[in-house]
């Protein structure tokens, strides 16, 4: 593999140049210093352009609190990078100063061997039974997203015991956004919810079990992102309380948490649909794994389009007699294509919203193929007029209009169904369908161009 030239230090502005001059020096104190007076955003950028010697060397020379806050900083794949460079003990000992649900979405994305191998480095074996529920959950399921910021009081708890509480602990309940109070019984299952107004108001002497409403609306742990927006949809709340299988509680997740899963979703389908089918990637990832992503989405399109070409390469006596051919068989493909992405889209996001299921084949096909009749007719009739003109032949103007046409409305018919398809067989339409699409398109599109040149051969040359 050709070597990735090293990025000189000179590109950097002088006080990343520094870091690296006190990463060099072992300075620990300029080091602290550098990376302090830095926003998020500039430490995000200095460790994408750090290479990996020199990001192993900053955490052994940070301590471990500080290693922590500039991990806490980082998108969550520079976050993930950086523990697996770390030695299994010092990411145990990173991973227990981070916020537990931080954690859990960092082991996440490690390897099986990597995670468990940081988990045994853990000593609190309740944190690490903890760590690793919360590492099993689906990284789009109310487990993945909860916070366990979550403030609870026993029902037989009183208004007084619970008030003495929030003031003893006020510096630590002022990060909460308090508005209600969840109420437990036996083994943490949760039994209601107290609003902030009736325990001020609520005499001291009461428990909090007689001013709870009882039976709240709760999500579980496994509760899918899907349902979680329409749960916010239909509710005005700003969290909702996560429980087990058992009921016991477990956490909250709140609105701003599920609408940023939601971003991170369309993100990736972005991401898969361009042909990065491994995740995420950044630049800062070796070179080798970044190659052998991109190259699991380019080798297989090298099959797709010589599939293509063959058809061409059939009818290349054809082409040769009408040479401007040549000039319209990329625009009917093309025009084709732009009409089976947009079939595509409306398939997947439909997929998403609920709204069909692989099994709505027909009313898809059929709604498709109406459409795109009447688009294709429109476009046909477009290119068609402008070909003829062109060079001054009605029938060359019937054979690319023709086609056009044909090749639209089978675009946009394969467009809309092969989502359905690939959902049935549990295969990430956002992923294959445009491959899948594409080649068709081409291949139909050439195919029709050239035949319908063919049996029109006497009239075009």
């Amino acid at each position: 593999m050709i070597e990735e030239p090293p990025i000189e230090a000179v590109e950097l502005p002088a006080r990343w140049k520094r870091l690296i001059e006190a990463i060099d020096a072992n300075d620990v104190v300029a080091a602290h210093d550098i990376l302090e007076s830095a926003t998020a955003d500039d430490q995000r950028r200095i460790v994408s352009q750090l290479d990996i010697e020199d990001r192993e060397r900053l955490c052994r020379l940070l301590p471990v609190g500080e290693t922590a806050e500039l991990i806490e900083n980082l998108a969550e794949a520079q976050a993930v990078e950086m523990l697996e460079e770390m030695p299994a003990d010092v990411a145990a000992d990173v991973l227990e100063e981070l916020p537990a649900d931080l954690s859990g979405d960092l082991l996440r994305e490690l390897d099986d061997r990597r995670s468990e191998a940081i988990l045994a480095e853990i000593d609190d074996l309740e944190e690490s039974k903890d760590l690793r529920e919360r590492a099993g959950y689906e990284w789009d399921s109310a487990g993945g997203l909860m916070s366990d910021h979550v403030v609870s009081f026993p029902e037989h708890a009183t208004v007084a015991d619970v008030l003495a509480e929030l003031g003893n602990n006020a510096e630590e309940y002022s990060d909460d956004e308090v508005q209600y109070f969840y109420v437990t019984g036996e083994n943490m299952q949760l039994t209601g919810v107290l609003a902030l107004r009736n325990l001020v108001l609520g005499r001291r002497s009461r428990s909090i079990g007689e001013l709870m409403i009882p039976g709240p609306v709760a999500t579980t742990v496994d509760t899918g992102l899907e349902e979680l927006q329409d749960l916010f949809e239909s509710k005005n709340y700003l969290a909702f309380p996560v429980v087990d299988a058992a009921g016991q509680l477990k956490g909250i997740v709140s609105r701003s948490a599920v609408n940023e899963a939601l971003s991170d979703a369309q993100t990736e389908d972005y991401l898969k649909s361009s042909g990065i089918v491994g995740g995420e990637e950044l630049r800062s990832m070796p070179l080798r794994e970044r190659c052998v992503r991109r190259l699991a989405w380019l080798g297989p399109n090298i099959l797709l389009n010589l599939l293509a070409a063959s058809i061409i390469a059939s009818y290349e006596d054809t082409l040769q007699s009408v040479i401007a051919l040549a000039v319209f068989l990329p625009m009917v493909s093309d025009m084709s294509g732009c009409s089976g992405n947009q079939a595509v889209a409306v398939s997947i996001r439909e997929l998403t919203l609920g709204i069909i299921q692989p099994r709505d084949y027909v009313r898809v096909l059929l709604k498709e193929v109406w459409l795109g009749l009447n688009n294709g007719v429109v476009l046909g009739i477009v290119l068609g007029t402008l070909a003829a003109i062109w060079k001054g032949n009605v029938y060359l103007g019937l054979v690319i209009g023709g086609a056009l046409m044909l090749n639209t409305i089978l675009s946009v018919a394969i467009g809309g169904l092969v989502p359905l398809i690939l959902k049935k067989f549990k295969v990430d339409p956002a992923l294959a369908s445009g491959p899948i699409l594409t080649t068709c398109t081409d291949m139909s599109g050439f195919f029709l161009v050239l035949s319908l040149a063919n049996v029109a051969m006497t009239r075009l040359v």
